[in-house]
């Protein structure tokens, strides 16, 4: 889930978030402290060498650092600072693709660091804040229509190899799930997976576009951010759409828009929905932590669900 909340600068030197900070350290550990120690350095780096103007109060989410800034120009854009990891690796090829077309614009890359410069968007106007969670969940279902239709460049990761992976490691996880029902959840999560491993799909998917990855524009009403890119069926794409802002009783309809708007098979996307409970269980067993109890009952509610 995405936050924005605001570092400061003092000058030109960055005083780090301890929220950043503390995130870094706990999933990345000594690559993300280094990450941090980097940090003042790295954007002094970058400022000077794009020609950019701090223009504004620095923001961070979980993974990276923002800098709202002005490019020579008088151009606004944003400066985005992360650590580069499996999931961050696609993103600048898949921005570069979309070329803004549904998604926010890419403006320059380093590929050494893995530095960005992003078109500004609007953060203070996230598709989450919409009194109508169901107008929000059709503004990502028609976004995930768009960009997914596009087919996914060589050399991005492909979901038929993460969802190989994760069925190999499903043994070594449900002997260290106590509870019997959430076994059976994560069980059920990868006898599905398994009916659909063989056809994975070649799209190119976002993989984690929920309400607060959605930012308007003055372009485009609405653009999508963050993408954490593969290659695949755009039915492992819905998932992020139920848990966020999660509502019980509006699973089976968000689920059903979303089928409706991709124009997908029912059958195969609940596959690939529950495909991501196993996703997320895995991590869950990985990191000693229980299962989140929305997570589960989305699994409930879609595992005996007629298509």
């Amino acid at each position: 889930m995405k936050r924005f909340t605001h570092a400061s600068i003092v000058g030109r030197v960055i005083d780090i978030p301890s929220e950043l900070a503390a995130a870094q350290a706990e999933y990345n550990g000594e690559a993300g402290r280094a990450f941090i120690a980097a940090l003042p350095d790295l954007a002094e780096e970058f400022l000077h060498r794009w020609e950019l103007r701090l223009d504004g109060r620095p923001m961070h989410g979980v993974t990276a650092l923002v800098l709202p800034v002005v490019r020579a120009d008088d151009t606004p854009a944003v400066l985005k600072l992360q650590l580069l990891d499996e999931e961050s690796d696609g993103e600048p090829v898949a921005l570069r693709l979309w070329d803004g077309d549904g998604a926010v614009r890419l403006l320059d890359h380093d590929e050494t660091t893995h530095t960005m410069l992003l078109e500004r968007l609007d953060h203070t106007r996230m598709l989450s804040a919409l009194p109508s969670s169901r107008e929000a969940v059709l503004v990502i279902a028609h976004l995930l229509a768009h960009l997914s239709a596009m087919p996914a460049p060589k050399g991005m990761r492909r979901l038929g190899d993460i969802a190989q992976a994760m069925l190999d490691r499903t043994p070594w996880a449900l002997e260290r799930i106590p509870d019997p029902d959430t076994r059976r959840l994560v069980a059920d999560g990868a006898a599905a997976v398994r009916e659909v491993v063989d056809e994975p799909g070649d799209r190119l998917l976002h993989w984690d576009l929920h309400d607060e990855n959605v930012l308007a524009s003055d372009r485009a009403p609405w653009l999508a951010i963050d993408p954490k890119p593969l290659a695949g069926d755009p039915g492992f794409e819905l998932w992020p759409a139920l848990d966020n802002n999660f509502d019980a009783a509006e699973i089976r309809w968000r689920f059903d828009a979303m089928t409706d708007v991709l124009g997908l098979d029912r059958a195969r996307a609940r596959a690939w929905t529950l495909g991501r409970l196993l996703q997320n269980s895995l991590w869950d067993v990985e990191d000693g932590r229980p299962a989140e109890p929305r997570r589960l009952e989305i699994a409930r509610r879609l595992r005996d669900y007629p298509s």
